[in-house]
């Protein structure tokens, strides 16, 4: 999402590092490039005067003047800044109290809200909570129909809706269901429109008035950027909510609306959409974005799609074998299939310090996914012999393997080339370490 400025953003940053001391003049003009690229980004007017003003204040200070190292000082305040901007920390979305919660979802027409109702409910079932679905948008049929999809999908119950119903009346019921049947958590697929207009507004109003909902979360396009910090901002004053759904943000978007959002309204940014799959969806946290949009990755997001994706007993297996020096090219593909699990491979490279910019330059070369696939059908050619012991590998093989793939003898070659270089590192972590490694990785590339 934010490719274009974390780019733009780099550009500035290093043309900082090649000054000794900062100046006045170069960090005005340093300031006067982060304003444009945010500009471009699509992010509020209003919002880039304050975040300069900010950067400004504290940048041309003793802090960053008086540092022996100026650029990075210069860096790590843009870095604490846009924290602040994106709401300073992780908001909690709460839900305590006297079930059932009643989480109502609002927003306007193809901004992802029905899909979203799907993917919360996902999430919070896997934090032990008990959802009950209720397709409250009677104005649009297919709306109820997905409702009842994804719930049938996720093993979920639905509340029976149909578009002969009053929305107020429907929800009002769906709590009565909820509360006899033990249902700890609502969640209302609310109306939308093609714009903000009176009558959506109103009908939100008084389900707002009748169900009391704990939490109020405006579902946004992150595609549309400055109409969706307009639409949270309509929302917020007309109806009244408590935080921001963000969708498509694994899309083109230019990232104006998620640094813009929090401080036009007020309102935190709960979670992101980071792609189709039902469990795309991410905890916002202002810090780990900032760090992706300044190229620092997010390691930490990293490590917890690990977690919830990769099996235990595998994981410990491979560690062992690499341990051992005993990866094979067998194991490999059971890497890559755990690595499937976690989502978009475009979206785990981008979380790891530095890949940004690698991803950047491969542009108009194949994607990581596309890349990927032809490794598994080079694998998936192999027999199992040649899987366990690459050592047997010889030309006409590799021209069988190549032809059984649809790829070429060069890209088997290449294949087996980077799974050798692959042991090759493995090799050095065992003997040096991986704090070591890393650190020789990083001073060989700065």
């Amino acid at each position: 999402m934010f490719d274009n400025l974390t780019e733009k953003l780099g550009e500035t940053f290093k043309r900082l590092r090649g000054h000794g001391k900062l100046s006045e003049a170069n960090v005005r003009d340093a300031l006067r490039e982060v304003r444009l690229s945010l500009l471009e980004a699509d992010v509020n007017y209003r919002v880039v005067k304050d975040f300069v003003a900010a950067v400004k204040a504290r940048a041309l200070g003793q802090e960053v003047l008086a540092s022996l190292t100026p650029g990075q000082q210069f860096i790590k305040i843009v870095h604490e800044e846009l924290v602040k901007l994106m709401g300073a920390e992780a908001a909690r979305f709460d839900l305590s109290g006297k079930p059932p919660a009643i989480v109502m979802l609002v927003g306007l027409q193809g901004s992802g809200k029905t899909t979203s109702v799907g993917k919360l409910a996902r999430r919070l079932k896997g934090e032990g909570r008990r959802p009950y679905l209720v397709p409250a948008d009677v104005y649009r049929p297919a709306a109820i129909e997905q409702l009842t999809k994804l719930g049938g999908d996720l093993g979920m119950p639905v509340h029976p809706s149909s578009t002969e119903q009053n929305p107020v009346d429907i929800c009002n019921q769906a709590v009565e269901v909820a509360r006899e049947r033990g249902y700890d958590t609502v969640m209302l697929d609310t109306a939308g429109r093609l714009h903000v207009d009176e009558q959506l507004m109103e009908e939100l109003r008084v389900i707002k008035r009748e169900v009391r909902p704990r939490q109020i979360l405006l579902v946004a396009d992150a595609m549309t950027g400055q109409d969706a910090v307009n639409v949270a901002e309509a929302f917020s004053e007309d109806v009244g909510i408590d935080g921001v759904l963000l969708t498509k943000t694994d899309g083109d978007a230019r990232g104006g609306a998620a640094l813009s959002i929090k401080a036009v309204t007020g309102k935190p940014i709960f979670f992101v959409g980071t792609g189709e799959k039902l469990d795309d969806l991410d905890v916002f946290h202002p810090e780990r974005m900032a760090g992706r949009i300044l190229g620092m990755g997010d390691i930490m997001g990293l490590v917890e799609k690990a977690q919830e994706a990769y099996d235990q007993k595998k994981a410990q297996e491979l560690q062992r074998k690499f341990r051992r020096n005993e990866f094979t090219i067998e194991d490999f593909r059971e890497h890559l299939r755990q690595l499937r699990k976690m989502g978009s491979l475009t979206d785990l490279m981008e979380k790891i310090p530095g890949m940004g910019g690698m991803l950047k330059k491969m542009q108009g070369g194949p994607a990581p996914e596309e890349e990927f696939k032809k490794i598994e059908a080079i694998i998936n050619s192999m027999t199992r012999q040649e899987r366990i012991n690459h050592a047997i590998l010889n030309g006409s093989r590799r021209r069988r393997i190549a032809q059984g793939s649809g790829t070429s003898v060069q890209d088997v070659n290449r294949f087996i080339k980077d799974y050798l270089h692959m042991k090759k590192m493995m090799k050095k972590i065992n003997r040096f370490g991986i704090g070591s490694l890393m650190r020789g990785l990083m001073q060989g590339r700065m």
